[in-house]
This record gives structure tokens, sequence and C-alpha cells, in this order.
């Protein structure tokens, strides 16, 4: 039941919105209760969920009203909506508004205000507003993959655009898709550059689609249009770009040349906002191709096959077939598991010496050998998760201590004893959520949430303290031991719980994934030990590792 339902047809009155809007609601938000009380958040199942980070302010009214429904009428201090972000009742998330705060003050007014409203609430008596429409652009693999099938380029220009943000694990989420100065420079750079090289040498792809002549302007810019627009041009767009080809005097090479500049610096370019059937073979390419749609998805939207289910049925068949589509689930993948993180990332030299450039791209690929066999060979898919066999090369498979393979790539089974099964046993898996030195219960726990069950766990409240206990010769612990500060603290266990309990059952393995009984500690001396010679060399501890984990919130997920 969303709250946003529940009472949609009340007003409120201005000084109670104006006291929600301006005092409480920024309390909640500051304690970030939004993070996990939305639509895929870890408390995506309870009564309570805000509204989105861009909601209006009627929608802010109305969440706050909506609100009623947590408020025990006849003992407002016995309301869930004022026991449980101060946890005095169980909470999840732990202690989110301090008990005795202003921002309690503020919250209990609001509890007593909303036990005092009547049973029948006023109507709303205006209108809801328009609905905000979506709006996307390229992702910097689409634009590489558009100017290929577009124009024949095979350079990768987005390569060298600013780097990308991630939301919701993606890069193709509109709440990181801001055109920024630097990237709207980008774009103008990759223009000039492409639109040079299309025509260098004459007309080497096949762009002019008769010959050059005054006539013939006119339909290169709808032909040319309609491909780079995923969309026909109307008549005026296509008489405005003539006057800007006719800038050129004449020359048609330098006039075609300018209209593809500018065409690949428009908004109708750049962002994915062809209407009605050509919106639908859009959706289709980008997403089975992570490319512009080709002709016959273009033909088809102008027959107006795609409205119907049986249309879309037939073209996704047809580009599931194609060699595209296997790229552009290897780009999904790539993104889903991070293989960026992995390629930047650093460890310990001095522990783990043979983790090289070679070694991460034989990790990856083995990921994609996984993934690309259950996804074309028909496999079943929760064998990515359960899998007892891998696709290794002999370097992988010392790592894992495995037999190595006939030849690289073949697949090795890994035996009914092996604690290593499907992706999670995987080097990318593992070494993508560690940290340089060693492991990380608590990246690989919220991979595990975000990534996989598609939750969003909230960062730390500000101003928390996150350092764990140092490791000492006085009290070597490990890891496990570490983290118990953070569970043993109201502040930080709530979130703790729900993902370092994940990564506890995968501490035997280590930090690039190599199987592990105890957990091995080396303590560097500091220089001022050096300098005093009270400690002159390393020490090393084995210590035992407590694999046993558990996903909360799912039974009979335990581990050991």
């Amino acid at each position: 039941m969303r709250f946003l339902i529940l009472l949609a047809a009340v007003t409120l009155p201005p000084l109670a919105s104006e006291e929600f809007s301006s005092r409480l609601y920024p309390a909640l938000e500051k304690a970030q209760c939004r993070l996990c009380h939305n639509d895929n958040g870890v408390a995506s199942s309870t009564r309570l969920q805000f509204p989105q980070a861009s909601a209006t302010g009627e929608e802010i009214e109305r969440f706050g009203l909506g609100l009623r429904a947590l408020v025990d009428r006849s003992h407002p201090a016995e309301s869930l909506l004022l026991r449980k972000p101060t946890n005095r009742v169980p909470h999840t998330g732990g202690e989110r508004i301090k008990p005795g705060s202003a921002e309690e003050q503020a919250l209990r007014a609001w509890v007593e205000y909303l036990a005092g409203l009547p049973d029948a609430p006023t109507p709303l008596g205006r209108a809801a507003g328009p609905s905000r429409k979506t709006l996307r652009r390229l992702t910097n693999s689409q634009y590489n993959q558009t100017v290929r099938d577009l124009l024949g380029d095979q350079a990768r220009p987005a390569d060298q655009f600013p780097n990308e943000d991630y939301v919701n694990g993606y890069t193709n989420q509109s709440d990181g898709q801001s055109v920024s100065p630097l990237l709207a420079e980008a774009y103008g750079r990759a223009a000039e550059r492409l639109a040079r090289g299309a025509f260098r040498g004459g007309d080497p792809h096949k762009l002019i689609p008769c010959q050059p002549s005054a006539a013939c302007s006119a339909e290169f810019i709808r032909q040319f249009g309609r491909r780079a627009f995923r969309r026909p041009l109307g008549a005026a767009e296509v008489a405005r770009y003539e006057r800007l080809f006719e800038a050129k005097g004449g020359d048609f090479l330098e006039g075609a040349q300018l209209v593809v500049e500018t065409m690949l610096q428009s908004p109708h370019f750049l962002f994915h906002l062809a209407p009605g059937n050509y919106a639908t073979a859009s959706r289709l390419s980008y997403f089975l191709w992570d490319t512009m749609p080709d002709e016959e998805l273009l033909r088809a939207a102008d027959a107006g096959e795609l409205a119907t289910p049986a249309g879309i049925e037939k073209q996704t068949a047809r580009m599931l077939s194609d060699q595209r589509a296997a790229g552009a689930f290897d780009e999904f993948l790539a993104q889903w598991m991070r293989f960026d993180r992995l390629r930047n990332a650093i460890r310990d030299s001095r522990l783990f010496p043979e983790f090289t450039a070679e070694l991460v791209s034989a990790m990856t690929e083995e990921t994609r050998r996984l993934f690309r066999s259950l996804v074309w060979e028909d496999g079943n898919f929760l064998q990515f998760f359960t899998a007892g066999y891998a696709y290794l090369t002999p370097d992988l498979a010392k790592l894992y201590g495995m037999p190595s393979p006939r030849q690289p790539w073949d697949r090795v089974d890994f035996g009914s004893g092996s604690a290593r099964a499907g992706v999670l046993g995987q080097g990318t898996f593992l070494a993508v959520t560690s940290k340089p030195a060693d492991t990380s219960p608590t990246e690989r726990g919220l991979f595990v949430r975000e990534h996989f069950l598609c939750q969003v766990v909230p960062p730390p409240p500000a101003g928390v303290n996150t350092t764990l206990p140092p490791v000492t010769d006085e009290k070597p612990i490990s890891t496990r031991q570490r983290l118990q500060a953070h569970l043993s603290n109201p502040t930080c266990a709530g979130c703790h719980t729900l993902v370092d309990s994940i990564g506890f059952g995968l501490e035997k393995f280590d930090a690039i994934g190599k199987f592990r009984e105890k957990q091995e500690i080396t303590i560097y001396p500091t220089a001022d030990e050096l300098k005093s010679r009270k400690k002159t060399k390393p020490t090393a501890y084995k210590l035992d590792i407590d694999a046993v984990g558990t996903v909360r919130g799912l039974s009979d997920s335990m581990s050991s």
C-alpha cells in the first residue's frame, strides 16, 4: 500500500504544510530515510515509501499527510512514526533521529498534528499536475556504437568523454545523466572530428544517397537525419538544415560535413526523444543492441508494426539472432558486475604479487564466458550463482587451486567438496568487493544487496566515525572481530547487520579470490618503531575464520 495513493485527495492547512516541508521533511532527508524507504530500497516492502528526490511541493505535502497511517491516534507517543526512527522500537536502519533532539521535537509535533486530524479528509481541490517524463541521453557505450553504425567510425570517441556516473548500478539512469560543460565541449569536439572523418577522401561510407546536386542536398538531409534522429524529419527541419547546407557556398561535401557536425550535437541525436513507434524502435534497439535502430526496425516503425505485441515480438526475435545482441549483453554484464572497478583495483603487491593486469583481464573474461553460456546456450540463469564449474585459464586455475585446463577457457568442474560456486566464487566478484590488503565483508554484502537483490542500502550518516579498531601486535584480531565495532553501535548496526552478515559467509576467500583456511595478517613496523629499533621486522599471524553468514530477510540463507 503506497502512501501517495492512501490520501491522494486531501489538502493540508498552509501553516501545517509549511511546518512539514520546511522543518520535518528536511530532517527526514538528512536522516537518509528515503534511501531505504523507496521502490527498490531495503525497506521497499514496508508501508512507508518516500517520494522521489525531485518531488514537487504538492507531492511532499501529500506524503506528509500520508504518514498518518503510522500514527496511533489514541496514543500518539506510541506511534511507529515516532518510535521507529528513534529506535525505541527495533528498527532495521538503527537510530536515524536522536531522542531529545530538535528533529525529534519536529517529528513529535507532526505526529500530534496528524493524530488530531478528522476522520474524513477534505478534497484536495486542485489537479496533481502533469507527470514528468524521464529523459535519457546516449550512454558513452551507446554513443560509440551509434557513430559506428551511423558513420562507420570505429574510433570509440566516447572513451575520451568525462567518466559517467553510476546510479543504481548503471550509467543509463536519468538522475546521473546531466550534461556538464565538460561533456558539452566533448560532444562538440567529437562531432567536428567525426564529421570531418566521414567525408575524408570523398564519401567512403556511402552517406550521400544520390548524385551531388542541389536536389540531392535535401534527400541527404532527410535520409541521414532519419537515421541520426531515429525518426523522420519534418519539412521545417529539412528546410533549416538546407539553409545550413547552403552556407558552404555550393561545395557539396563541405555542406554535408557541416550538416553532420550539427546533427551530432543536436538533442535529437544525443537524447532519446523519438516519438511513438520510433520511440519503441529506439528502446528495442538500445536495449537489445546498445546502438541505433537499423533500417528494418525503422521500416517497421514507419509501417506501425511496433504498435502491436506481435510486431514487437517479431523484431525482438530477429534482433536477438543478430551478433550485436551479444555485444549489448556484454555491456550490461560489465556494468552490472562493475568491471570498471576491477580494472582500476589496486592490491598490495607484497601480499598479492600475482594480481596483475593479465589476471584481472582473465577474471572478467571468466565471468563473461559463464554469462554468455547461460544466455546464448539456453541455460538456467540461476546457475550464474550456483554453477559448480568455471571456464578457466591456467593462471585462474592456479589461483583457485584447481587442475590446469587442457587448453585456455576449457570448462573445469569444481568438485563436490568445493566451497566455490557461481559468480560469488569468481575472482571478479571477490576482488571487486575487497580492499588493497584484505577482504571487505561490508563491500561484499553491499554488492549482493544492491546488485543481486536490487535493493538500496543508505550510506553512513554524516559525522559517523567509520574507523575500525586497528590491528596491533598486542591485539591481532580478524576482520569479523573488527567489524563488531559497527554492529555494537546502534547508529551503524541497522545497515551493517544487513550487509556484513552476508560478507561474513565469504570470508574464506581472500582479496583476490584465493581460498584460505586462515586469515593471514602481517603487521609492518612503523617509522617510529624502525627508528627506535623497537620493531625491525614484520610479524605475521594466522587467525581462525568464522565464515558463518546469512542474508537477513531470507529464510534458510545461513551458510558456513
